[in-house]
């Protein structure tokens, strides 16, 4: 079947499945372990300690899920410093760059400051995979325009590049990126506030949208426009409105990597998710049913994502890339939305939700191969703290797995926290 047909038969389904409100002929199939035993729930989070491991002088937090705050020997975690938690930042707004030294009473060390950065995703502070026990690479803003850094957090060596980072390839050698500024205005707290959107008056700019850059050259390139996935299959709901890009991330091999079309639809937003080869070509809509939110690599070819299916309804599911499969994973045990990541090992995925009635987040395990459930830890979310200056847990792996670490605001300040989970993953 050519791209052309394939396309074609998509929308028909599509069209079928919304006419009748039922799912489609890739409707996600339940294993034969969901269909019987719904798995167990135990938990343990007064079993397990949530260790501060950041100064309280000050508040920190580390920003998004998707990466190691650990360097590679497992003695050092990185880290943003504030002096504030109650706002946005303004343009102004310097956020501290640092590392703790978990071998030394979880020292502070300052690395750098920055003015590009936001409560949600940090500045993209990483530890880079050509040499992940000394070099760091982050966003900053310098004059009109965003730029990233790659720091020798040993010897003070620096590197810019010119574009800033979204998503880097697991071995550290290419990034994707995006319009910081157009994701500023439409997605306050993802994107960074000091620089006009170029193109703010255009609803989905042929010059703008997903850049490529070889972070060892610097050398840099558009390879997916906004007007170019805008006219991708329009939809209704697309005409006259303004599209933006978010959530970038490269698969294993970096082979492809996902982002996350969005469009305008008030009070909020709808949303595609795509895939594609990093030099913009073998675009492929994932999930086209208007919600797609968190997600994670599972392997090169695998998404866990939380989405919106017909005839289902949103749920963790399990795509495979550039084909309609996809399973539910979770039935009954996971049932909201979280930041979701495999474990190291694959074995294990880590999520959290969104405060409950209580105003408490739960932190969980969960082991799809006999799906185990164990909750880890349930933190308060001071309400105050709401919209883009809320404290997700967004919690993250260790390198072996055996320790999770996350923000937290629930003892007054916003700090980040370990739980050694080595029992339960072992």
């Amino acid at each position: 079947m050519t791209a052309a047909a394939q396309r074609m038969d998509r929308r028909k389904m599509l069209a079928l499945g919304a006419a009748a409100g039922l799912a489609w002929a890739t409707r996600p199939k339940l294993s034969s372990a969901q269909k019987g035993k719904r798995g167990t729930v135990e938990d343990r989070s007064d079993q397990m300690e949530a260790r501060c491991i950041t100064p309280r002088t000050e508040h920190h937090f580390f920003g998004y899920y998707d990466k190691f705050p650990w360097d590679a020997t497992g003695r050092y975690l990185l880290a943003l410093e504030t002096s504030f938690i109650d706002r946005p930042p303004t343009p102004e707004d310097t956020a501290r760059i640092g590392m703790i030294d978990l071998q030394d009473g979880n020292r502070w060390i300052p690395l750098d400051e920055t003015l590009a950065w936001n409560w949600q995703q940090g500045t993209h502070l990483q530890w880079l995979a050509t040499a992940p026990d000394r070099l760091s690479i982050y966003n900053m803003r310098e004059g009109d325009r965003y730029v990233s850094v790659i720091r020798d957090v040993h010897s003070g060596e620096v590197r810019k590049l010119p574009r800033p980072i979204y998503a880097v390839s697991r071995d550290g050698k290419q990034a994707v990126t995006l319009n910081f500024s157009r994701l500023h205005r439409h997605r306050p707290g993802y994107g960074y506030n000091g620089v006009p959107d170029a193109w703010e008056s255009d609803p989905h700019p042929a010059e703008d949208g997903i850049y490529r850059m070889d972070l060892e050259t610097g050398e840099n390139r558009l390879i997916i426009s906004v007007d170019q996935i805008a006219n991708l299959d329009p939809q209704p709901t697309m005409e006259n409105t303004s599209h933006w890009f978010n959530h970038l991330q490269f698969n294993h091999d970096g082979s492809r990597f996902i982002f996350l079309h969005r469009w305008k639809v008030p009070p909020s937003w709808l949303t595609r998710l795509f895939t594609a080869a990093p030099d913009g070509s073998d675009i492929y809509c994932v999930n086209p049913f208007e919600m797609t939110s968190h997600f994670d690599w599972r392997s090169s070819m695998e998404i866990l994502a939380w989405a919106r299916r017909p005839g289902i309804g949103d749920r963790y599911f399990v795509f495979t890339d550039q084909s309609d499969k996809a399973e539910v994973m979770g039935e009954g045990l996971l049932t909201t939305d979280g930041h979701c990541s495999y474990s190291p090992d694959g074995r294990w995925v880590l999520t959290d939700t969104y405060p409950n009635k209580e105003h408490k987040r739960t932190l969980l395990l969960y082991r799809p191969e006999d799906q185990r459930r164990v909750d880890i830890g349930h933190f308060y979310a001071p309400p105050e703290l709401g919209g883009e200056i809320r404290c997700d847990l967004h919690p993250r792996w260790n390198r072996d797995g055996t320790q999770v670490c996350f923000d937290s605001a629930h003892e007054g300040d916003r700090q980040m926290y370990v739980i050694d989970v080595s029992e339960i993953t072992a």
